[in-house]
């Protein structure tokens, strides 16, 4: 019996059956992959460990959301995928199969259509490249969960900022005033509306902290692509519409801020609360702004108590 693949294992199959470049739906693909790599009836009915998931499609689905972040797949609509040239491009070069740590190591060739996404470790601030390569089994369990829901929120990380990239200025302005207000900024009776609604002329929101509105948080939120850097005239144009208003302002980007930026926002007196893309999607994933639990694991321990 054929053992089945890893997670990455599954990646150039993936590739494989969706090379013909027809819009598929996860159901509609999984089974061919499992077809591709001869998975026997057995394996396709494993369960994970919870109960709650097939493994196999367990484990596509971790292939297909890291390939969608090296730009190997598009997502047209909701749950439905495409190959693209990258995907072509890592089916000729790896047609036997690949690894995460050999498309991290073809760096960021700009004539290559295969974006070179690497996830890091919160603590260790390392590839996970680097990671994959530590031995698992000198991890202790514990660490082995933490590493694991790292991982988790670093695939989530590069899904939320394609997410919201690909959305309409409207749509993020009011995804910004929501995860303010789930921080706690609108208050107990405070409220948090897009410019569309508050009429603040110059801002993208306004955040009142009381039922009277003495107290506004007033929000810059710029949906900008990766490459296109906020800079220092961005943060000058905000100071100006400060004025008169209120001495502070929160300004958001999804991609980041510029050195000369950053330096402007530390020196001028009206302070500035910059959040870069990195922390908008940390900060999201933390207050639960578009995302949602899927599974909860319960880590036990002895009771010294009661076996006193």
């Amino acid at each position: 019996m054929t053992n089945m693949p890893n997670w990455e294992g599954f990646m150039i199959p993936t590739l494989k059956v969706m090379s013909d470049d027809v819009v598929r739906h996860r159901r509609e693909f999984q089974p061919l992959v499992a077809d591709e790599v001869q998975l026997n009836d057995e394996q396709r009915k494993e369960l994970l460990p919870s109960g709650r998931q097939v493994k196999y499609k367990n484990r596509i689905g971790w292939a297909v959301s890291f390939m969608t972040n090296v730009g190997a797949f598009t997502r047209p609509q909701r749950g439905h995928y495409q190959i693209t040239d990258a995907g072509r491009e890592l089916v000729k070069l790896f047609p036997n199969g690949v690894k995460e740590r050999d498309i991290a190591a073809l760096g960021d060739d700009p004539n290559s259509p295969i974006r070179v996404y690497v996830a890091t470790s919160k603590n260790k601030q390392t590839s996970s490249a680097a990671v994959a390569a530590i031995d698992e089994s000198s991890m202790t369990p514990i660490e082995q969960v933490q590493s694991g829901i790292e991982r988790i929120h670093d695939e989530i990380t590069v899904e939320l900022l394609t997410r919201l990239q690909g959305k309409d200025p409207g749509f993020f302005e009011q995804a910004v005033v929501d995860l303010l207000l789930a921080m706690g900024y609108g208050g107990t009776a405070g409220t948090g509306n897009v410019t569309q609604l508050s009429n603040d002329g110059g801002f993208d929101g306004v955040i009142d902290q009381d039922i009277l509105g003495l107290n506004r948080v007033y929000i810059q939120a710029k949906r900008y692509k990766d490459e296109n850097i906020v800079g220092r005239p961005d943060l000058q144009a905000f100071v100006g519409a400060l004025s008169g208003k209120a001495d502070s302002g929160v300004f958001i980007t999804t991609s980041r801020f510029s050195d000369n930026a950053r330096t402007y926002a530390e020196n001028v007196p009206t302070r500035i609360i910059l959040i870069d893309g990195k922390r908008l999607t940390s900060l999201m994933i933390r207050y639960g702004v578009g995302v949602q639990v899927k599974e909860t694991y319960k880590v036990v321990e002895i009771d010294e108590d009661f076996f006193a």
